[in-house]
């Protein structure tokens, strides 16, 4: 049976501090460091040893993964990273506190763009020091690769077509496939595998350090999904 595992990375000092994200690129809390090391404890747990590893360009997953795999005692795997697995990218909300975000924009516009699907929030002004092209890290890509903010439709675009391009052939070679990625990214491919419509990705919620495993049959259709415990 091939596997897709799917664990959110653990809590980021930004999460702890209540800040929102996006491409922001910061370390694990150490919260987030137990809850990687848990994340590990519950692969092994279950015998899930992944065959190859995918991770965004943000260290908080790329450290969770690393931190999972040496619990589990399976750090020899291959492991490749994509920007197109990067959390959903906040704009100008970047480092912002929500709460004083939510008293200056109103409740109705922070859930239509928080929790909403194809509403992205104020764009980052291109002289902005946190645009992304600034970041070495992207210096490969082109400008047009890189947003200045994004809707969870425009996350889903990115996260699902890196899914179908190189993901599925993995799994299609009967690997156990782990993805270690952030909550929009893995709540767009969810939303893809689920087959989930706008309004019912509104309610989903993958909390940091959450595993989700589907378990695929030789049609590859979904036999079972699970989240582990």
């Amino acid at each position: 049976m091939r596997k897709l595992i799917l664990m959110r990375h653990g809590e980021s000092i930004y999460n702890q501090k209540n800040l929102f994200t996006g491409w922001t690129d910061v370390e694990l809390s150490e919260k987030g460091v137990q809850e990687a090391k848990e994340a590990g404890i519950l692969l092994k747990k279950n015998g899930i040893y992944p065959d190859i590893c995918f991770t965004s360009w943000l260290k908080r997953t790329i450290h969770t993964a690393q931190i999972a795999l040496h619990e589990l005692e399976w750090e020899h795997i291959d492991a490749i990273r994509s920007y197109k697995l990067n959390e959903r990218h906040y704009g100008a909300w970047q480092g912002e506190d929500k709460t004083k975000v939510l008293a200056e924009y109103g409740e109705e516009e922070f859930l239509a763009v928080r929790r909403g699907y194809d509403v992205p929030p104020p764009p980052l002004d291109e002289n902005d020091l946190r645009v992304a092209w600034r970041d070495k890290k992207y210096a490969t890509l082109s400008r047009e690769c890189l947003p200045l903010h994004e809707s969870l439709k425009d996350t889903k675009k990115r996260a699902v077509d890196y899914y179908n391009e190189v993901i599925i052939q993995e799994l299609q070679a009967d690997k156990t496939v782990l993805i270690s990625a952030h909550g929009n990214s893995l709540r767009s491919l969810v939303m893809h595998l689920d087959r989930l419509s706008e309004k019912e990705v509104v309610k989903l919620e993958i909390p940091t350090g959450e595993i989700i495993v589907y378990t695929f049959d030789e049609a590859f259709h979904i036999q079972n999904k699970e989240i582990l415990k």
